[in-house]
């Protein structure tokens, strides 16, 4: 029986196309992306959910998906999908990250035209009637100085432009390589050395714990003044009130919203101020990028339902139905190395080295160093995916390098992961024992044996008694349970570690307790994905 495919919201007739090119059967109904009753009796029937952004696709939804395998979502965010319901139903969510790029950079390079000549107060003037040639007095972008925050896909196609509009640009990315920064023309530079010098800001980063609010009001009080800011990126990235605060006494001269804080948008601080052009969250509607992203899609679900391929998953690595039976631990331990390291990591990267020993040596590495590098990346973009992070990492001038060799030692088989910056070399290593749980057996080169825990804690210290007190007394103190303990040390009063297996995230008074002992070099909570 051929496999059978509903689309939910409003694809292009091509796309439509390309699943009955297939063989595939396919229902089209759109309206069903605000029908969550309707789309809910119905979504049992169908082996695949092609959507855009109307349809939410929540965990009651999926509960009744009795056959769904895979959601494609043409588009890159996915933020109307309950990935972690789905990861568990062992539904497949997949997205489109590259379609629709060069229409959100343009659609940034618009507004700062747009703002820069008040285009859009002109206008409405001139279409009342009025001739108030004056009032509208502009600034040239030439020989400007543009702010890039976040220097990836899209920040990376903004910069071309502005270098071709003749703009001088410093760039502000953790990730961007010097080498690399190099390569684009670009200076890269820390992020308030960008907001002292840059005449125009933009930026293109997600929204992350660490990039919420990164123009906050402290640091837009350290901009330029007269600088005008770009948002084509996501909402909650500038704080809005703050902004218009600014604009009010003149300090920012402008400002240019294409999303916001909370969307739909019906009000906002920024609305009705002189010299702020907003639009509707328009970055990628273009015809060009619908089409392109509802093509991809199509072609992705296809190769799927028929061939088993997995393309651009965010909760699954691409590799065959049989090798996943087999690497499916093993991918969850690269996963593990890599989201360590990435959030030990606040440098900017150069190198990522990955060993494989013994069995794992010979298994699929293509998709074990995607889900490597994806780890890694992670912590500084939750969109990225195991297709999307490798090229993410090549686009930044990161080099990786793989190598596999035989046994050499007590495990069957494990993985190293290296990390190389400009100041230091990191690394961790883990192994997959017979039950199939991924863990930590060394790290900076100590020896451990540590099951991976959704919440952990990372000391370092000098090898001396009362550690393991003042560890488990603060926990005590402040309710944290500690799941599993592990202790490891270079030598005998030399440098040691301690990795924790908690129940609960600890709280920052645990951590704030722990600092003030002066037992400890290095505090550092993390959280893993062991769903």
């Amino acid at each position: 029986m051929a496999p059978k495919v509903l689309i939910s919201d409003k694809l292009s007739d091509a796309a439509v196309q390309i699943f009955k090119d297939r063989g595939i059967d396919v229902d089209f109904m759109p309206e069903l992306g605000k029908d969550k009753e309707k789309l809910a009796e119905i979504i049992g029937n169908y082996d695949g959910l092609a959507i855009r952004s109307a349809t939410k696709v929540t965990e009651k939804i999926l509960e009744k998906a009795t056959n769904l395998k895979v959601i494609g979502r043409a588009g890159i965010g996915v933020d109307n999908v309950d990935k972690e319901a789905a990861s568990k139903k062992g539904v497949i969510v997949m997205n489109t990250p590259f379609g629709n790029m060069i229409t959100t950079a343009e659609h940034a390079i618009a507004m700062m035209f747009a703002v820069a000549r008040q285009i859009p107060e002109a206008s409405a003037s001139t279409h009342a009637g009025k001739w108030e040639k004056s009032k509208f007095m502009g600034v040239e972008l030439t020989a400007k100085t543009l702010g890039v925050i976040g220097a990836g896909n899209i920040g990376g196609i903004v910069c071309d432009r502005a270098r071709g509009l003749r703009m001088k640009v410093v760039a502000y990315d953790p990730f961007l390589s010097n080498d690399k920064a190099e390569k684009m023309g670009v200076e890269k530079v820390e992020l308030d050395e960008l907001l002292s010098r840059a005449d125009f800001i933009t930026l293109h980063v997600p929204l992350t714990d660490g990039t919420r609010n990164i123009l906050s009001r402290e640091n837009l009080k350290k901009t330029k003044k007269g600088v005008r800011i770009i948002n084509c990126a996501r909402g909650g990235l500038v704080d809005e009130d703050a902004l218009a605060d600014m604009l009010k006494t003149g300090h920012v001269a402008g400002a240019a919203f294409d999303v916001f804080s909370v969307e739909p948008a019906t009000e906002n601080p920024l609305f009705n101020l002189p010299n702020v052009v907003c639009t509707p969250h328009l970055g990628a509607a273009t015809t060009e990028a619908q089409e392109n992203v509802a093509l991809q899609v199509a072609e992705q679900m296809s190769n799927y339902l028929l061939e088993g391929a997995v393309e651009n998953a965010l909760n699954m690595p691409s590799m065959t139905a049989e090798e996943a039976k087999v690497m499916g631990p093993w991918v969850k331990l690269a996963g593990h190395l890599g989201s360590f390291i990435g959030q030990m990591t606040d440098e900017p990267i150069k190198a990522i080295n990955i060993l494989y020993d013994g069995v794992v040596a010979e298994m699929n590495l293509a998709a074990l160093n995607c889900a490597v590098v994806a780890g890694i990346m992670s912590r500084a973009n939750p969109d990225v995916n195991m297709v999307s992070a490798p090229v993410i990492a090549k686009e930044r001038g990161i080099k990786i390098s793989t190598t596999n060799q035989d046994k050499s030692g007590a495990f069957d088989g494990y993985v190293k992961v290296t990390v190389v910056t400009g100041k230091r070399e990191r690394s961790v290593a883990g192994t997959c024992f017979s039950d199939g749980k991924p863990r930590f057996i060394q790290i900076k080169g100590i020896n451990i044996d540590a099951e991976v825990g959704a919440h952990m804690l990372y000391t370092t210290n000098e090898d001396v008694p009362g550690i393991i007190g003042a560890l488990g007394g603060s926990m005590g103190k402040h309710g944290v349970n500690i799941a599993n303990f592990t202790l490891g040390r270079a030598k005998a009063g030399g440098e040691a570690i301690a990795l924790l297996y908690l129940d609960a995230a600890p709280a920052t008074p645990v951590l704030d307790e722990l600092a003030a002992t002066g037992l400890f070099q290095q505090i550092k909570p993390l959280e893993f994905d062991v769903a």
